[in-house]
């Protein structure tokens, strides 16, 4: 059995930071308009 699970949400909610926080992936985070 597998999970998958999702992020999502507006944009600069804080998706990655939230994501870095919870895996310490160190993913980038910045700004697309």
């Amino acid at each position: 059995m597998s999970l998958k699970c999702g992020i999502v949400g507006l944009p600069n909610v804080g998706k990655s930071t939230l994501f870095n926080a919870l895996t310490k992936a160190g993913i980038e985070a910045a700004n697309y308009p």
